[in-house]
């Protein structure tokens, strides 16, 4: 049954117990997109083509057509809400620990993102069981999953753009660190009573 909540952004939304939503068909989905990412890229010495590319434009456009087709469906649901981050952050964690193994990324990063991942999960995990329901994204951290894409974009797609790559990679730890603070002080709020979607 749906209820209506305010977050406190004070924004309202209907937050649904549904299931099976289009939305979420497509945040799962998400997940299954670095598998053949990695595959075809190893296949194929370490060089992608069209497929490749064809997989990684799909999991980028599916990142924000969920959300969409959530909202304008008004079909956002508590599910949704621990989907479509779980499948940013697998299908993430897949290419780089590909990237990292084939040493074009830097371990000490992987460590890092995995770190405030898991930081943020447990928050998160902490919110469900007091409130039993699950906090939604805040934009810093959406901010910063899309810088982090542009990173590992960068590095897949043109190699020997070094500057490029160091540039991406110092906002994105930069971003990191800033959307870990904003969550934690969601987290401070929403434990001491704040309400939230």
């Amino acid at each position: 049954m749906a209820s209506i909540t305010q977050n406190i952004d004070g924004k309202k939304v209907k937050v649904t117990g549904r299931v099976f939503t289009w939305s979420n068909t497509i945040s799962f989905s998400r997940i299954l997109v670095a598998f053949p990412v990695v595959y075809l890229h190893y296949q194929n010495d370490f060089q992608f083509n069209t497929t490749i590319l064809a997989f990684i434009i799909y999991g980028a456009f599916s990142d924000y057509l969920d959300g969409y087709i959530a909202r304008k469906t008004n079909t956002i649901s508590e599910l949704g809400k621990m989907i479509d981050p779980i499948a940013d952050k697998l299908c993430a964690l897949v290419l780089f620990i590909y990237t990292v193994w084939i040493g074009w990324i830097p371990l000490w990063f992987l460590v890092l993102a995995i770190v405030r991942d898991v930081l943020i999960m447990m928050g998160s995990y902490y919110i469900k069981k007091k409130y039993d329901k699950v906090a939604m994204a805040i934009m810093s951290g959406k901010i910063s999953v899309n810088v982090l894409a542009l990173y590992w974009i960068s590095v897949f797609f043109f190699p020997e753009s070094q500057n490029t790559h160091l540039f991406l990679m110092a906002c994105s730890v930069t971003l990191m660190v800033i959307s870990w603070i904003d969550y934690f002080n969601r987290y401070r709020l929403i434990m001491r009573g704040a309400e939230f979607n």
